[in-house]
Formats: C-alpha cells, structure tokens, sequence
C-alpha cells in the first residue's frame, strides 16, 4: 500500500524545539518503510512560550502551505495521508480541508487532551489546546471550520479542564476515555463513513512513545493496536501523528518509540491485507 506522507517543519505554537525533530524523525522512518518522499513543509524557528494570540499569526505561512498540500494530496483520494506533525495546532490548518472535502467524515481525537478550549476558557493560552474547538465552529483561527462536533470522538482523553469539559459536552462530542475504549465502541460510531484520525502522543501512559505533556493513566500500547486493527482501513482517508517528542541525546529511545509508531500504522492499514 502506498501513502503520501507530510511533514510540518514550521513552528505552530511550539514550546519544545523537539517536536520538530520528531516529526521529522516519524516521516523519515516511514517514509523509509514505505518508500516513498516526504513533502516538508515550513522552516524551523525556535520554540517560545507565547500565547495562542502571538502563535497563530506566526504561524500563518506554515498553515497556509499545509492547507494548500494537504488539498493537492486528497485530491488523490485513493492514497491516505499520513501527516507527520510537530504539534496538535497544525491540525487547524488541516480538518477543515478534510471537513470541505467530506463534509460527514468522521474524526478520532486520540489524545490525552480534548483541545476544546477557546481563548474565553484557555487557562494556559496554548494554542494546541484550542485546535479542535476552532475546527468545530466554537472560535474562529482564520483557517475555517466545518468539523460536525457530533461527528468526532474524543479517544484516550483523561486530562481536560472543566470548562473545556463543558464546551465538549454542550457541543454533544463522544468521548471515550480510557477505561472505557471498545474497538466496537468505535467502529460503531465510524459506521460507513470516511475516517480521519488524530493521533497525541501523550494519549498513551508515560514511558512508551515519548511526548511533550506526560499524563499518567492514559492508553496502553496494546490497546492502541487492537483498535487499530479492528478500524475499517479503507474508510482511513489520513493519519495524523502528533508530538512525539525526540531527544537527541537518547537515540536508543528515539528508535524505540518510531518502531513502536511504525507498528501503530502498519497495524491500522494492513488490515486484512498480507502485506503492503
């Protein structure tokens, strides 16, 4: 099976400079594997702990160029996505052109967060932790909207604020947190329509895949795979890999955790298939 594989490499809110790299690194592997090229779009800047009012307008060249390349490769709807991204925020560029183009798609949030603040309820002015909300129609970023809350799951998600908590459930998005996630739960939700999922890193329990925000009590490795293995591949028109979390003073760990990414994709489009 082939991919087309992006790869963010401009700052989006970025407040660890080694998001970058691990993008980087996560597109490298599978491209490797899957031999094909990545598109690297944007230029590396140095990270800052701005609020989202400063981050977004910095970002606007990243955002635009992602929003173009991501246009141009689902017009090729027969070969899904695989988006290696530096942070959740770059995901404001890329739902709603998934949204414009399959207006009832369905989206699997697998994060440890929900995303669902707005600059009236962000208590930490991250913009990572407002992209979903935007998307949804609950603020404006300027890079459009069109995602039907009612048609995301939140997957994993057991870290959210309260009054973040009240906009998920007022806008009626199904979360499914840990303890409680079924493969069947999902793919009954998913039903016959196109999928576009999202994947945080620091959705899993800390010490398996490196990320940036550490939450304990979040997913098992083996649980992310079963449901993987159970999601109907063909409706996957992308994948989203957010924030893993690289540390160029430990290769070794580097490795690990791109083997175990590696696993998660083949895993999620090998499905009934003998091979790729």
């Amino acid at each position: 099976m082939s991919f087309q594989i992006i790869c963010s490499q401009g700052r989006v809110g970025d407040r660890s400079d080694r998001m970058l790299e691990g993008a980087k690194l996560t597109a490298e592997k599978l491209a490797q594997k899957y031999e094909t090229t990545p598109n690297y779009i944007g230029k590396r800047s140095p990270a800052k702990n701005d609020d989202w009012s400063v981050a977004l307008p910095e970002a606007g060249k990243t955002l635009d160029q992602l929003q173009s390349e991501l246009s141009r490769c689902l017009s090729n709807s027969n070969v899904p996505v695989i988006f290696a991204s530096n942070t959740c925020s770059a995901s404001l560029a890329t739902l709603p052109v998934v949204a414009s183009s399959y207006p009832d798609v369905k989206v699997l949030w697998i994060d440890a967060h929900s995303d669902f603040n707005t600059p009236e309820t962000t208590e930490s002015g991250y913009l990572g932790g407002m992209v979903l909300a935007a998307t949804c129609g609950l603020w404006d970023s300027g890079y459009g909207v069109g995602v039907n809350a009612k048609n995301v799951a939140l997957i994993g998600v057991h870290d959210i604020d309260a009054e973040e908590f009240s906009n998920v459930n007022s806008a009626g998005v199904l979360h499914i947190p840990p303890a409680e996630l079924t493969p069947d739960s999902v793919v009954n939700f998913i039903g016959d329509s196109k999928v576009w999922i999202h994947v945080d890193w620091d959705v899993m329990d800390p010490g398996q895949i490196s990320a940036d925000f550490k939450v304990e009590g979040g997913l098992k490795f083996a649980q992310l795979l079963e449901l993987f293995k159970s999601l109907p591949s063909a409706q996957v028109m992308g994948l989203e890999l957010a924030e893993f979390c690289a540390d160029s003073h430990l290769s070794a760990a580097n490795s690990e955790g791109l083997d175990l990414i590696s696993q998660a994709v083949d895993s999620l489009f090998k499905q009934n298939k003998d091979s790729l």
